[in-house]
């Protein structure tokens, strides 16, 4: 299915990551994660202004989100949502062809749904980093003794952008989720545009030469077509 405004897709181009977050049933889905899943202590790397965080904390769960931008402040996440907001939108009108389109009917929905999430995070933000929920860290450095988590999730973040990050970037990161997590899980294993990662092959294997059990899995989720396999790495 063609974009009605243009004669063929468009490819996605994005110079940094941007601040695009999801919700606690999305994460379900995402990382195939359990009731016992959501009651082990959890890192989210990258999680950006998703309220997963938000909505775990109400359930009494355990949740500490790492991202780069938690050095900003509430009002500044929100402005550069606002930023990217219609780019972010606009680039899957003209990439329809790229999405399954059932769970999320539209483009419009897709942002709509975004919006849900950050007006979920930003309210449970500020008590969030007091509580220090929230920290301002990137891969693949991490603040945290070893064996710090049970589980580390990584959501569209590596692999996804595989244009911004190298593969040793990627295998780095991830033998640093796993040097204080029991286990790791990636979603998803596409780029941007869609595409394979590149880096998935060479991680994987340098994952099992250092002694991991790195496997692809599949999820019941899929909003990119063809997305819906996690990276799950376990010791």
């Amino acid at each position: 299915m063609k974009s009605p405004h243009s004669s063929e897709s468009s490819p996605i181009v994005l110079h940094e990551v941007i601040p695009w977050g999801r919700t606690l049933n999305e994460y379900r889905r995402m990382f195939a994660l359990s009731d016992a899943d959501l009651k082990k202590r959890i890192a989210g790397c990258g999680d950006g202004p998703a309220s997963f965080n938000a909505e775990v904390t109400t359930l009494g769960g355990r949740v500490v989100s790492i991202d780069p931008i938690y050095v900003l402040s509430a009002d500044d996440i929100k402005l550069r949502f606002e930023q990217v907001y219609s780019q972010i939108v606009e680039g899957a009108r003209a990439n329809l062809e790229k999405y399954v389109w059932t769970d999320i009917a539209s483009p419009d929905e897709m942002g709509e749904r975004r919006r849900r999430a950050i007006e979920m995070f930003l309210p449970d933000y500020p008590a969030g980093l007091s509580e220090g929920r929230y920290v301002s860290a990137s891969l693949p450095d991490l603040p945290f003794d070893d064996g710090a988590f049970e589980l580390a999730l990584c959501s569209h973040l590596l692999f996804t952008y595989s244009h911004l990050l190298s593969t040793e970037m990627h295998l780095e990161a991830v033998i640093e989720m796993m040097r204080v997590a029991d286990e790791t899980r990636v979603f998803p294993l596409l780029t941007l545009n869609g595409r394979p990662s590149p880096h998935l092959d060479p991680v994987l294997d340098g994952l099992r030469q250092r002694g991991f059990t790195a496997a692809t899995e599949r999820v019941p989720y899929e909003f990119q077509a063809g997305g819906n396999e996690m990276l799950r790495v376990t010791k």
